[in-house]
This record gives structure tokens, C-alpha cells and sequence, in this order.
């Protein structure tokens, strides 16, 4: 065999599996995928492709590979499109097929009958295969029509006169397109407020901002400043252990929340919690919830060990005054007892599962204390579905129901939340985070370990912002694996998100149409993207959206190919436009009329400097500080460029004549960022047609400091840093309420 045929044979291979044999970078350079590269991604997808042989043994099973079952895995039906059959395939000798009759129906998810047919006799095969050394055929029928939105199981039975056949598929019914509000049907546009959940201060909270902060801040946002959106970091859960499991975007788990948001005292349990009140009255527990108060930055180990110690005693207290018994089978003695165990039957084997891993983790981390990660535990206990796990969780029920409630008292008081911005009439209300994956030690790494691709991380390529590229060290999910589920872990993540939200930011949405996959050990520009089944995820996305009645946003930075977002525009996902970044090709900030409709304006996020840091070049100061540029030179450079990016904002503001009276754009640029010139360049977004406008506490407030710098884990205070305001202190500040007036004037409210 020819090296050039070899060749061909593994391109073959890698294509059928959607790796891109190239890409163009930012800068337009064509990069080819490697061999080295194609391989470690295959072997990650659980192809095996060392060898030539193996290269054709992998691509005759391709081949035969949708014959081995008499239906798809899933067909994404679009109401009003495609596609408009499905198939279904069977073994049978010549002369057999005229004999084939099929059966089928639709049971919807709550498993009612919602159809049923029946092909008769006379069927001609749509196909015929000799797979696997045997004579297949394969059949195409009529897609069942006049299906609402929503999941169903088609059920199809095939016999002839010497075999019976049964097979299934999911079908999946979804709208053409994501929901979009009244609000902007009419058109309206809002504007809103964002912040890290954990950086809120107060008087009562225990050293981090919980869902009691939360439930005061949008009560004041909303009803007093006229707020129509909070926007907040991810909620996921989290280890809550510094430095490494504190990310919000590296979370354990993508599906349930962070406890550490919990406002303990006002959890039910504690009014009837004798022990829970004895452990607040003492004067040491006291003195270090006040120390955890003072604290510039969230100690996420001691917030979260008070709040857990206070939580096993309400747990305790439930258990004795609601639950009539503690077997397997709950024995609800009360209401709230009654809505518990609902909360778990509705949750179902995610939750369960969930709250598996939390007790296993931390019973062998007792036995085991140098063991941190589920791929280093006694071998029986690595996968969720072993009979040594079955065995575990018959013997420490409790532990997995402490677990449990916990997620359920979480949903509780974030439900409330979300309760009173519908009640507020606040145009979106909340607007939640969904991280792009998860931490491969997590509990979603254990639980869905036969659909992500643990051998690989995911990132991207170099660019402008990260010349080297990134390396976000989650796991992909492999998208083979992930259709083969019936996208159910796809649907789980955003039915459980968009449970509270009126909007969900989807991060690198990109993502659904492709992602960057670095093989572990190579840096990231040997990596290579991958192709995602992008009309079926955009499919599930609009259908979760209009079921939730939940906007839907799509961070869009980086390098997003044109048709992409064309793509996402079509499915009416908000575009995420940052002003930082919004730029004419010869460096000048686009007008706010250049700005999208269909788009979400905010100024900076997370992994950019805040306003005044910007101005401050606070930024350049502290990368240089941690060794980000090679040499002395190179900082300057950017601090001139930052000079320059300064003149330009100025310029764009005058052009709009915005700039605050009494300055001009060389005192302005010489200057600190001021209050006027914030509300300036909010102003300035304001005029975007863009439908919604988010401006970041840490801008209001001027903070400088950036919330989290990419490329360090301790380093520097990531995830960390705390309001400079209280919540008490910040509904005296005029700043947020002259603000307010600013965006007000310019984006009318229109709640009632």
C-alpha cells in the first residue's frame, strides 16, 4: 500500500468522524490538521487508527455501522421542515422483501399514545446492503405529522414471514426558531445589571454573596432603578476548594447548583433547628462568620465549611420532622415533606446520580485522603452503573439524600428569585451562565464519562487575544456518542438551566458547530476542530427555549466564521457583542447604529479588564507583572496601543456628542475613568439597536481590579474579589441611580 493511499485512508477516517483537516486563523493563515493531531483525536473518540490496518478496520465498521440497528438513534424534526422520513433496516433474503409489514407509534414523554400506523405489504427497500456478511434492506417511511414541540419515542415492529424485527428511535419535535420576548416583538429594548453572585457583600451573609443578596439586589435593581435583566456568573456547582475549584466555568457539575449560595437562615429547617441555633449563638462560630464578612476575598473552604456544618444539622431536623422514615423508599410525614419528595421523583436519575457522586467523594476522600479525582478511586467504584455503586448507595442513603436536599432548598430560594422578577414584570428578569463543560474530575466527567472525550481538552486556536491559543482543560464531548444518546445530556443541561431563567448565555456557542479539541500533552496550536451536529443542537436550543420562554444569548467572540453567526441570527440567538472588541477594520469603535439588533451590548466580561482598569491600563500592568510579555519593549507597546484605543473611544463618544461637558478628548484620555465618562460610554451602548444593554456592577462601581486574568490559577486572586460596596451601602450610592436615570432616558422601562 502506497504511502499516498495510507494517507488518503486515515484523511478518510478523520473526516468520517468530523476533524477538520484544516482551519484559518484570525489573521487568515491556513493551518493543516497533522497525522499526530488526527490520531490522538481518534483514539480519544474510541476509534483506533495507530496503524493502517486498524484505519481500515475502523472504516469498514463506519460503514457497516447504521445497518447494525433497525433505527437511527434520533431524528431533529423542524415543524414546517425537514426532515420528512425516517428508515428503518432489517436482514433479509432475496425474494423476503415484499413479505416485510411495520408497525409503529409515538408515544409522547409522559409515554401516551399519540400515534400509530401501519405500512403494509408491497414495500419496496429504499436500499440494499450486504453488511456484516449478511443481506440488509433498509426501508423509508412518512415521518408521523401533526406532532407538537416536544420528545417522543417511535416505536416501529417488522415482521415477515420468518423474522420479526423491533426497533426505536427518539424524535424530536422543535420550532423553527429560539423564543423571543413581546418585549422585543414590540420594539422595546431593556437594560440591566450584571454581577459575580459571590461578590456581593452584606451585613448578613456569610463571606459570600448568596441567594438572599441576590433576592435584595434584584428587588432594588428592579423595582428601584428600574432594571429589566440581572445577569449573573454561572451557578453551577463547585468544589468550592481554592485554587483549582473555584472556576465557575470548570465546574463539578453543570446540572445542579453551588450550595455555597445558600442563605442558611432562611431555609425553613432553621426556625425548627435547636442545634442549627445553638451553633449561631456561639460567640467563636460568630466571630468567624464576622471575619469571613471582613475578608476583601471569598475563602470559598471556610464559607462553605460553616454553611455545611449549620446544613447537616436542618438536614437532620428535616429528616426527623418530615420524613416518617429514612429507607429507600421515602415516607413523606408532611407537606413539605410531600414537595421533597416530588422534587426527587421529578429529578429522576440525574439528580440521583449527582448526589451519588457527592457522597462517594467525600467517603473516599475519608478513607483514601490523597485521593482528589474519580479516576484515581478504587477501580469498581469509576462507573456510576457498577454493582460496588449500587451497593454504596444502598448503604449510605442518607449521605445521598443530604445531597439531594441540598439541590432541592438551593432550587427553592434561586425559584423564589426568579419569582419575584416575573412579579416585578421585569421584561427578561434573570439571565444565567451555561459554562461550556465541566471539570474532568467532576461529577458530570463520572456520570456522562461514555459521551465526553476525557483524552482530549478543549480550547482555541491562537489569536489576537491569546497568541499561543488557550487551553480550557474541559473535556469535549464527542459528538458520535452524544447523537447515539439521543442528545439527552444535551437536553438535561438546558432544561435544568433554563428552568429559572429568562435568558441563558451560551458560552463559546460556537461550540454547537464546531469545537477545538487539543490532544492532552500538545500545546494548542496542534489542536483541530471538530465538527458538532449543528442543526439538531440549534433545534434542541429553540425548543428548550420556547418550552422555558427563555431568551437565548450566544457568546460569539473569537474567531466565529461569518456564516456561523448567520447561522445563530437565523435561529434568533442574540449575537453577544462587547464594546472592546467592536471595532471598524481600520481600529475606530463602530457607531451604535453598526450594532446588531438581535444582540445582547455589554462593555467587558469576565476575562477583560473592567471600565476603569481599561482606562487605567490596570491590565497591562498586572500581565506584565506576571511575566504574560517577553520583554519590556512589548509592554510598552501596549500601553501606547492602550493610549491610542483611548483617543478612539473619545473620539466615538464626541462623534455622538456624548462626551461629558467641560471635557475634551485629550483632558478626558489624560484622566482616570470618571463617573460621567462611565455613564458616557453606557450611554453610547444605549443607542445600539441592540435589544439588550448589561452594564457590570464592578464598571458602576469603578472597580479596577479584573475579576479573572486567563492563563493563572494562583497566580491571581481569580473568582475571588468582593464588591467595594455592600449591598447596604450601594442603595445609597448615587452612582447606580444616576446611571440608571442615563439608560432609562434612552431605553424607556416598560414594566408594569
Amino acid at each position: 500500500m502506497s504511502q499516498r493511499n495510507e494517507q488518503e485512508l486515515l484523511n478518510d477516517l478523520a473526516e468520517r468522524f468530523g476533524i477538520a483537516s484544516d482551519y484559518d486563523d484570525v489573521w487568515g493563515h491556513r493551518h493543516l490538521t497533522s497525522d499526530q493531531t488526527k490520531r490522538a483525536i481518534l483514539t480519544a473518540m474510541g476509534v483506533h487508527a495507530d496503524t493502517e490496518d486498524d484505519v481500515r478496520r475502523e472504516l469498514a465498521a463506519c460503514a457497516d455501522a447504521p445497518w447494525r440497528q433497525p433505527c437511527d438513534p434520533v431524528v431533529v424534526l423542524r415543524v414546517g421542515g425537514g426532515p420528512d422520513r425516517w428508515s428503518f433496516r432489517m436482514p433479509a433474503e432475496e425474494g423476503e422483501d415484499q413479505q416485510v409489514q411495520i408497525l409503529w407509534e409515538v408515544r409522547d414523554e409522559d409515554g401516551n399514545l399519540r400515534q400509530q400506523g401501519e405500512a403494509g405489504r408491497g414495500l419496496v427497500p429504499a436500499e440494499t446492503r450486504i453488511a456484516e456478511g449478511r443481506r440488509h434492506i433498509r426501508f423509508e417511511l412518512p415521518v408521523p405529522s401533526d406532532l407538537a414541540i416536544g420528545y417522543y419515542d417511535l416505536m416501529a415492529y417488522a415482521k415477515t414471514s420468518v423474522r420479526s424485527i423491533e426497533g426505536t428511535l427518539r424524535l424530536i419535535v422543535v420550532p423553527p426558531h429560539c423564543y423571543v420576548s413581546p418585549h422585543f416583538h414590540e420594539g422595546a429594548r431593556t437594560w440591566g445589571l450584571s454581577l459575580q453572585l459571590y461578590a456581593l457583600r452584606s451585613s448578613r451573609n456569610w463571606g459570600a454573596g448568596d441567594f438572599g443578596d441576590l433576592a435584595e439586589f434584584l428587588e432594588w435593581a428592579g423595582k428601584d432603578l428600574g432594571a429589566g435583566i440581572i445577569g449573573l456568573n454561572p451557578l453551577h456547582a463547585l468544589k468550592n476548594s481554592r485554587p483549582y475549584h473555584i472556576s465557575p466555568y470548570s465546574p463539578e457539575s453543570r446540572l445542579y447548583l453551588n450550595v455555597l449560595y445558600l442563605d442558611v437562615e432562611r431555609i425553613p429547617e432553621y426556625e425548627e433547628s435547636e442545634a442549627a441555633q445553638r451553633m449561631l449563638e456561639d460567640s467563636g462560630f460568630r466571630a468567624g462568620l464576622e471575619a469571613l464578612r471582613r475578608s476583601e476575598t471569598v475563602d470559598y473552604d471556610q464559607v462553605y465549611a460553616a454553611k455545611r456544618a449549620v446544613l447537616e444539622a436542618l438536614f437532620a431536623t428535616f429528616q426527623e420532622r418530615h420524613l416518617a422514615g429514612q429507607e429507600r423508599s421515602l415516607h413523606p410525614g408532611t407537606e413539605r415533606g410531600r414537595a421533597f419528595e416530588h422534587y426527587i421523583r421529578e429529578e429522576g436519575e440525574a439528580l440521583e446520580t449527582f448526589a451519588l457522586f457527592q457522597a462517594l467523594s467525600e467517603e473516599l476522600r475519608r478513607l483514601y485522603p490523597l485521593v482528589w479525582v474519580w479516576q484515581d478511586w478504587p477501580e469498581p467504584y469509576r462507573h456510576p452503573k457498577s454493582a460496588a455503586v449500587a451497593a454504596f448507595r444502598v448503604t449510605h442513603e442518607s449521605q445521598v439524600r443530604f445531597h439531594q436536599y441540598l439541590q432541592w432548598v438551593a432550587n427553592e430560594q434561586l425559584g423564589e428569585v426568579a419569582g419575584r422578577a416575573r412579579a416585578l414584570g421585569m421584561p427578561i428578569g434573570l439571565y444565567h451562565d451555561l459554562a461550556l463543560g465541566s471539570n474532568r474530575s467532576g461529577s458530570d466527567a463520572w456520570v456522562y464519562q461514555d459521551v465526553l472525550a476525557l483524552g482530549v481538552d478543549s480550547g482555541c486556536p491562537p489569536d489576537a487575544f491569546a497568541p499561543e491559543g488557550q487551553n480550557w482543560g474541559l473535556p469535549p464531548v464527542n459528538p458520535e456518542r452524544l447523537r447515539a444518546s439521543g442528545y439527552r445530556m444535551f437536553i438535561e443541561l438546558l432544561s435544568k438551566n433554563l428552568r429559572h431563567d429568562g435568558a441563558l448565555r451560551l458560552d463559546h456557542v460556537m461550540g454547537l458547530f464546531r469545537l477545538f479539541w487539543i490532544p492532552r500533552g500538545l500545546p494548542p496550536s496542534a489542536g483541530a476542530y471538530v465538527r458538532y451536529p449543528a442543526d439538531d443542537l440549534l433545534g434542541i436550543v429553540a425548543l428548550e427555549s420556547v418550552r422555558h420562554r427563555a431568551v437565548i444569548v450566544g457568546e460569539d467572540l473569537g474567531t466565529v466564521p461569518d456564516w456561523i453567526r448567520e447561522r445563530l441570527a437565523d435561529s434568533r440567538v442574540l449575537s453577544y457583542r462587547v464594546l472592546y472588541f467592536e471595532r471598524t477594520h481600520q481600529g475606530d469603535w463602530k457607531t451604535p447604529g453598526a450594532y446588531p439588533q438581535q444582540a445582547m451590548a455589554v462593555v467587558s466580561t469576565h476575562d477583560l479588564p473592567t471600565l476603569s482598569g481599561f482606562w487605567a491600563a490596570q491590565d497591562i500592568e498586572v500581565r506584565g507583572k506576571l511575566g504574560f510579555y517577553p520583554d519590556e519593549a512589548a509592554r510598552q507597546q501596549a500601553l501606547e496601543e492602550r493610549l491610542r484605543e483611548k483617543a478612539r473611544v473619545l473620539r466615538a463618544l464626541n462623534a455622538e456628542g456624548l462626551l461629558p461637558q467641560g471635557l475634551t478628548e485629550e483632558s478626558a484620555a489624560a484622566q482616570g475613568m470618571t463617573e460621567a465618562l462611565c455613564r458616557a460610554i453606557h450611554a453610547y451602548l444605549a443607542r445600539t439597536p441592540s435589544w439588550v444593554v448589561l452594564a457590570s456592577l464592578e464598571d458602576v462601581l469603578g472597580e479596577v481590579a479584573q475579576i479573572n486574568v486567563p492563563g493563572t490559577v494562583d497566580r491571581y486572586p481569580n473568582w475571588s474579589r468582593k464588591s467595594s460596596l455592600s449591598l447596604e451601602d450601594l442603595r445609597e450610592d448615587p452612582r447606580p441611580g444616576r446611571l440608571a436615570a442615563s439608560l432609562r432616558a434612552i431605553r424607556p422601562s416598560t414594566q408594569g
